[in-house]
């Protein structure tokens, strides 16, 4: 553990983080974006149902679930029911912007790398040994390929520019790099819609073998986290160092 660090923000229970806190009960008013930041397990609930806690988290829950068909009570109801499973939450809004940083570096940043490498190269291998096969995900591996070279591009700018003139306290002077920075979250978001696309929704076929179901599953964990990170950025860190 490095030090300096509080020790409940560390493990899986820690990914769902945002300044506003809804006050419990929670209600179908209260935002995605507020909800996934202050209630432990809400970003798994929205990412079973499929609803865009990242990008577009700045919409309510009535507003969300009207727009997926869904029934936003119900949603309330399995909201309450997760908690109890995140016993270790987290809620990064109470730490300092250093600290913040080291946790998206660590937690995020070079997971994605060695992830997408593993995710690529089974790709790579499904297609060239599969691809006489139904349902064989043709350009995965290029898709995948261009999701790596975006998010290493992205991931560099804000290790090389923006994380330090945000911990030497500049962040307000960097409100044009964040806004840019979030449409290139916009463009990950869209990349993660087209890799269900080509997947079927991450859903394998009845003869797949184990590396294609195990590359489909990677791919619905590594969309899970590419949310949360996303989301931890643009409703947490970004409006804080603006602050």
């Amino acid at each position: 553990m490095l030090s300096g660090w509080p020790a409940d923000c560390f493990g899986p229970a820690s990914m769902d983080h945002h300044p506003s806190k809804p006050t419990l009960p929670i209600t179908p008013d209260d935002t995605l974006a507020d909800l996934a930041t202050s209630l432990a397990g809400a970003s798994r609930v929205f990412h079973r149902h499929g609803l865009d806690f990242c990008c577009h988290g700045n919409v309510s829950l009535t507003a969300a679930c009207e727009k997926r068909g869904l029934d936003a009570g119900q949603l309330v109801d399995e909201l309450l029911a997760e908690s109890p499973h995140e016993p270790e939450f987290c809620d990064w809004s109470e730490q300092s912007i250093p600290l913040l940083i080291e946790h998206i570096l660590h937690r995020y940043h070079e997971p994605h790398r060695s992830e997408v490498s593993r995710l690529l190269a089974m790709a790579q291998k499904v297609e060239r040994v599969h691809a006489d096969k139904p349902g064989c995900p043709h350009g995965l591996a290029d898709l995948l390929a261009q999701v790596q070279d975006a998010m290493e591009e992205h991931m560099q700018k804000e290790e090389q520019i923006l994380f330090p003139a945000m911990r030497d306290g500049n962040g307000r002077v960097l409100a044009p790099s964040f806004r840019a920075m979030e449409q290139e979250h916009d463009d990950h978001g869209r990349n993660l819609e087209r890799l269900r696309q080509l997947t079927d929704n991450h859903t394998p076929p009845a003869a797949a073998c184990n590396t294609w179901r195990a590359l489909y599953l990677g791919l619905g964990e590594f969309e899970r986290e590419l949310m949360q990170h996303i989301h931890l950025e643009n409703h947490v860190l970004f409006p804080r160092a603006m602050s």
